[in-house]
């Protein structure tokens, strides 16, 4: 039985997310909005002669009564053995006193809790498109993470971004095919992605594109089908010629400087440091890789290839054969880790074995990959040998 708990400030996006993970675990959702809105929108305002039930004059009054009834029915599901997502703002309970003791009471454990943040640039837009009435008196959270433990979600990712990086924090996986070719094979070196696969820098390259956009008057349509391919390549597209040269070097600044909260992505960091003979390949240059590392806090393998050390990008095959020639070995003879469909291209053409993580991409986006995983310790290494084989984690 589990419960998760989706937080955030108005306009994160708490209810689409929670509507999501709870159809991906088949579990009820209680927002407390649903359970409490219509209620106190049909019954107070005739009552307090036309004010409003989210007003802060009222808040010390109805807010308790609210999540009373949030608790109610919390109770009422761990009675059952089921679990929930509950969707709420949850500001006072995040501070692990009373109200979290409350809360967890009514769960019979701790539950999940998935913070939502974002920039206030995306928040704002967010309340304006949906011109909710209870937003004129909403009351923002405080900025600061909650004290209670919890998983941080960027409310800039998509929905299908969200729920993978939440399934990842629970542990939940799709199930990998017991027959595959891929575990027969044997190879001499294996080839990592960086962003996206070893680590989730996905919301800090957002925020470095938002930002480029704002400040060149550009929109960020061709952002998505073009991650996993160097920014001069994107820029090239974006951008007429004799702007594309000042771009280009603003987002390589504001991309090396954006790390705030770059971060391994779960299952990653341990399976790349058991491979036998490794190597980083990313679209990214030699500076913005160097920081991202950093801040993940991953170790630098000797073989690093960046777009400094290309002439052509992914999806070219010359990033993962100069790669494979830096380690001494044949490009027929590695298995490449990927996480979009640029990156995958580019290994086919260079003759290379692919697993692909989800993450960036969804999975059906992913399926010229010979193995779709959704954290990369669902596999392990195995000594074949002067070489190795990949095989499903027991």
């Amino acid at each position: 039985m589990i419960f998760l708990a989706v937080t955030g400030a108005p306009g994160a996006g708490k209810s689409t997310l929670g509507r999501a993970l709870a159809a991906h675990l088949r579990l009820p959702v209680l927002d407390l909005d649903t359970l409490t809105n219509p209620v106190l929108e049909d019954l107070l305002p005739p009552l307090l002669g036309g004010a409003h039930w989210n007003d802060e004059a009222l808040r010390d009054t109805v807010r308790p009564a609210r999540y009373r009834v949030l608790r109610e029915a919390l109770a009422d599901q761990r009675r059952t053995g089921v679990g929930a997502v509950a969707v709420a703002p949850f500001t006072a309970e995040l501070t692990g006193g009373e109200d979290w003791r409350r809360l967890t009471q009514a769960c019979g454990q701790e539950p999940v809790v998935v913070w939502m943040t974002g920039t206030p640039e995306t928040l704002a837009g967010r309340r304006a498109q949906r011109d909710a009435d209870r937003d004129a008196h909403a009351v923002d959270p405080p900025a600061e993470p909650p004290t209670v433990p919890h998983v941080r979600i960027d409310a800039a990712l998509s929905t299908p971004q969200q729920v993978t990086r939440v399934l990842r924090a629970l542990g939940r996986h799709r199930a990998l095919p017991a027959e595959s070719p891929l575990w027969s094979r044997r190879f001499d070196a294996a080839l990592f992605d960086l962003d996206g696969t070893l680590i989730d820098s996905t919301p800090a390259v957002l925020r470095s594109w938002t930002v480029l956009a704002r400040e060149f008057g550009v929109d960020l349509d061709l952002l998505a089908s073009g991650h996993g391919q160097p920014a001069a390549q994107l820029i090239a597209r974006m951008f007429p010629a004799d702007r594309a040269e000042v771009a280009l070097a603003r987002i390589s600044e504001i991309e090396a400087a954006e790390v705030s909260d770059v971060a391994p992505i779960p299952g990653s960091a341990d399976f790349f440091a058991s491979a036998p003979r490794h190597a980083i390949v990313t679209s990214g240059t030699r500076l913005i890789a160097g920081n991202r590392l950093q801040a993940a806090g991953l170790p630098r393998p000797d073989v690093v290839v960046t777009f400094d050390d290309v002439t052509r990008g992914k999806p070219d095959p010359e990033p993962f054969v100069l790669a494979a020639s830096r380690l001494g070995v044949e490009p027929g003879d590695c298995v490449v880790f990927e996480d979009a469909p640029a990156g995958i291209t580019a290994a086919r053409a260079a003759g290379c074995a692919v697993v692909a993580i989800t993450g960036t991409h969804e999975a059906d986006e992913l399926a010229d990959a010979d193995v779709v995983v959704d954290r990369l310790d669902q596999l392990e290494f195995v000594a074949d040998g002067s070489a190795f084989r990949l095989r499903i984690r027991p």
